[in-house]
């Protein structure tokens, strides 16, 4: 079968096709044939990473199930699964353990014609969705997901800030809009701002032309704030989100885009009450939550385009020049 692999030789690390034996179901395990994969920041620092061994790279994918191996009960060959970000995270809270078994880190990923996955590792996907759209969810969406829904309780009425027009953001807009909230959406490129009202956002905001935006976020909530920030910039960012967010509001910090950023006191969070919650993806179990809600409200992944196999690294450089609007998917 064909598959990719991250290869460092001389301190370069490069993406190669590879041709590779086709695995074969385990105990307890599935073999996929992959249809769609999809790319996530974190698989644009991978791919520059060195590493001691090859590895397929790419944490997030999706297609038909063709073998169930020994052991194997409620996943059975055709139906259309992706795998989930950490293969041991079922349920319960995120442990050291299951840090270890991350796609495309510690171990390979989906960018293969096919893959081995655990039977607990594998979710079955909306089936409105195609296979391109589903290869979307593990990663980019469950972060969303769980920073809004499972530990932000969103509801009805709230106002959300969300960053930039990347997977974890536009899901996070979807999300938001799905539970009956309030979206403000911020973006450094004009051209965006019309997309963002288009699909749903009540305001938008340019953070290059207003950087000091946590001002008019207080100014579009009446002086109150934010009841919940979806956080992507860190350092960058994580100042103005907690000047910008209400007294006793949530903040998801997710994501560290934004670099190096001003000082902030920690003393601002006791004084406002405010709940900042670190969000590393999330189990099993929060997957099939979310794709319950996603199959009952037809909600379908905006995709900003799709290459074709041979063109991996096309797809990545697209990721890295930070024009995409939503999220970019391989199909193979």
């Amino acid at each position: 079968m064909k598959a990719y692999e991250l290869r460092t030789e001389s301190g370069v690390t490069t993406l190669s096709m590879v041709e590779r034996a086709q695995p074969v179901a385990g105990r307890g395990e599935v073999v996929v044939r992959m249809r769609a994969a999809s790319l996530n920041y974190r698989d644009l620092i991978i791919s520059k990473a060195p590493r001691s061994a090859p590895l397929i790279p790419l944490c997030d994918g999706a297609g038909e199930v063709v073998e169930a191996g020994p052991g194997v009960s409620d996943i059975k060959a055709g139906d259309r699964v992706a795998g989930t970000y950490f293969q041991d995270w079922v349920s319960g809270p995120l442990n050291p353990g299951v840090l270890r078994t991350v796609l495309g880190q510690n171990i390979d990923g989906v960018l293969a014609e096919y893959v081995a996955l655990k039977e607990h590792g594998v979710v079955r996907v909306p089936a409105h969705l195609s296979f391109e759209e589903a290869a979307t969810l593990p990663c980019a969406a469950l972060t969303a997901w769980q920073a809004l829904v499972t530990e932000g309780r969103i509801k009805a009425g709230d106002t959300v800030v969300v960053m930039g027009t990347g997977g974890v953001s536009i899901f996070a807009l979807q999300f938001a809009l799905m539970c009956g909230a309030r979206v403000i959406a911020t973006t450094g490129t004009d051209s965006k701002l019309e997309r963002l009202r288009a699909l749903g956002a009540a305001a938008v905001i340019n953070y290059k032309t207003t950087p000091e935006w946590d001002k008019t976020v207080l100014e579009l909530t009446g002086g109150v704030g934010a009841d919940h920030i979806v956080e992507v910039g860190g350092a960058g960012t994580l100042p103005r989100s907690l000047r910008a967010v209400r007294h006793g509001g949530f903040v998801s910090l997710i994501g560290v885009l934004g670099g190096a950023g001003e000082k902030f006191s920690p003393g601002s969070i006791i004084l406002k009450g405010v709940r900042l919650q670190g969000i590393f993806v999330g189990s099993r179990e929060m997957f099939e939550d979310m794709n319950r809600a996603i199959a009952l409200s037809a909600m379908r992944p905006v995709v900003d385009r799709t290459y074709q196999f041979e063109e991996a690294a096309a797809a990545l450089a697209f990721l890295e020049s930070g024009r995409h609007f939503g999220k970019i998917c391989i199909r193979v």
